[in-house]
């Protein structure tokens, strides 16, 4: 009894100097469609105690990438939060064909629960399709003291990082302008929460977005003819009038395509810091923060619009005001805040055409119309289910029923793909699985490949171009991403508070380290990890 009262004692010992020498408050934030580059490009217009101050005094990893295809919003937040990719944490992209149903599911779409007040449409949603543990749910496995809380405007920017054992993930509830959660967190908002939705509702957040700076302070130029135009205006510029638009398209999509979705996502995180205790006590907190309006707006106007811009110059203040809470509130030796991307983003295509560079679009239903009739003609029979990501999925159905063999389906599919219009390279699942190649491109397509839910055929495109269904009148407008090229690869990683150095990191990373370098910092049961431990960041300069 006695040695069993030692040992209780010594272990409780060790947890209680563990937690001790930990930060006190841990932040990630999730920049949602943040190049590299734009740390350079706007940097003329950053205040000094946003960016530039975790720059200038903090750790600037200067050549952070993603090591898998594709990259989009789901993966790229599991990835972080976890540690690992997607073929291992099973998101493998934001919606893929579910084999079972025969239908597409969102990566955090789950029909068990409901939304916790919220309209119908917006509340079915849980990290259960998530199979691996993220970094905040070891750190409550860890420390059974510790709290999570994670926001974002998308569902999935806030659920996939606060992981299973979420104390709260919030996200935006496009039907009502307020903050919601679902059954799977609990039956009932906290308190503090539903006074906070009360009194910022988005549409009494709405304002008239005009450029932060005079004219002559911007790099862009208004009145791009690559940019999308919002419903209820005439042309893609300044002013938007951010009420009314949302009053005309008869959705708050506008108030989330504005800097004021992001400006209320702080105000929300900085509330339930205050109101959930965080970083009170002696085990170490964790806040996840995910602004999604910079991707929103991305994809609509584009990296080289004013609105971005202007987008970003706002973000910035948004930052300062969050550090500058921290450092009140803690002090900057009992905090520690990460800042990455998701994923970057393509140059407008048709920009790149017209600028006669390499760019453009394929019709990708074209390419599977094609494909369908071939293997008709081959075979008798259409034996694609559908496509979805640039993921050809075989029906296995009809292919069980039929005489006809699916590795032999599949290789003539394979070798009908026409690779000059826009498609540089193709890759069955089976050889994903088996890969030894040096290809750096297929190397990371089988990093983001799950066998039991990507496609059984995978496509690659060429750099600079984005599939489409359809080709409207020209010139084509608005972008995306999801490639392994650098422009959706690179993204920023910031480190900034105790114990970090004030240096600067030009190793090449990947953004699974994020995760793994976390875990050693608050020292944490072994999780998914399977990036490394970056080097140089943590001590006395």
């Amino acid at each position: 009894m006695k040695n069993i009262c030692l040992f209780s004692f010594f272990l409780f010992s060790a947890i209680a100097y563990s937690q001790k020498d930990t930060p006190k408050i841990i932040v990630g934030i999730v920049v949602d469609q943040m190049c590299y580059d734009y740390l350079n490009r706007f940097n003329v217009n950053f205040s000094e105690q946003g960016f530039k101050k975790m720059i200038r005094e903090g750790a600037h990893l200067t050549n952070m990438h993603y090591n898998y295809i594709p990259t989009y919003t789901g993966p790229g937040h599991a990835s972080i939060y976890t540690g690992t990719t997607p073929d291992n944490h099973g998101i493998i992209a934001n919606d893929w064909i579910q084999r079972e149903t025969r239908t597409q599911v969102n990566c955090v779409g789950d029909a068990s629960v409901s939304g916790i007040s919220s309209s119908a449409l917006y509340g079915k949603s849980s990290p259960k399709r998530l199979s691996k543990k993220t970094i905040t749910d070891v750190l409550k496995e860890t420390y059974p003291g510790s709290k999570v809380i994670s926001v974002s405007i998308k569902d999935r920017g806030a659920i996939l990082p606060g992981g299973h054992q979420s104390d709260g993930s919030y996200w935006f509830d496009y039907g009502n302008g307020t903050f919601i959660t679902s059954s799977y967190y609990t039956n009932k908002l906290p308190c503090w929460l539903r006074k906070f939705n009360r009194k910022n509702n988005a549409m009494n957040r709405a304002q008239i977005w005009s450029p932060f700076l005079e004219d002559g302070a911007y790099s862009s130029e208004d009145d791009s003819p690559y940019e999308i135009i919002l419903s209820g205006k005439s042309k893609p510029v300044f002013p938007y009038d951010i009420k009314n638009l949302c009053e005309v398209s008869g959705s708050l999509s506008p108030f989330t395509i504005s800097p004021f979705a992001n400006t209320l996502l702080t105000d929300l995180a900085l509330e339930a810091i205050k109101k959930e205790k965080l970083g009170k006590d002696v085990s170490p907190d964790m806040l996840c923060i995910s602004y999604s309006s910079p991707d929103i707006a991305g994809h609509a106007f584009g990296p080289d619009s004013k609105e971005i811009e202007d987008m970003y110059i706002r973000l910035d203040l948004e930052l300062s005001r969050l550090i500058h809470y921290l450092e009140q509130s803690f002090g900057k030796s009992n905090f520690l805040m990460f800042l990455t991307a998701d994923h970057g983003v393509v140059p407008v295509p048709q920009k790149l055409i017209d600028e006669g560079e390499r760019g453009g679009y394929i019709l990708i239903d074209q390419v599977i119309n094609y494909l369908r009739s071939k293997c008709v003609s081959k075979f008798g029979d259409d034996y694609i289910l559908g496509q979805d990501n640039l993921n050809i999925y075989l029906d296995y159905e009809k292919i069980n029923n039929s005489t006809n063999n699916k590795e032999e389906i599949l290789n003539f599919l394979s070798s009908n793909i026409t690779y000059n219009n826009g498609i540089k390279q193709s890759a069955t699942g089976d050889q994903l699985q088996k890969l030894v190649t040096n290809d750096t491109l297929l190397q990371m397509l089988a990093k983001g490949f799950d066998p039991k839910r990507s496609g059984d055929l995978l496509l690659i495109l060429e750099h600079g171009y984005l599939p489409k269904t359809t080709l409207s009148a020209k010139p084509f407008k608005g972008t995306s991403h999801g490639s392994g090229y650098a422009y959706d690869t690179h993204v920023p990683c910031l480190w900034y508070g105790s114990n970090i150095k004030s240096t600067e990191i030009e190793q090449r990373l990947e953004i699974i380290d994020i995760s793994s370098t976390l875990s050693h910092i608050l020292r944490l049961k072994e999780g998914a990890e399977t990036g490394k431990v970056i080097q140089g960041l943590i001590g006395q300069e």
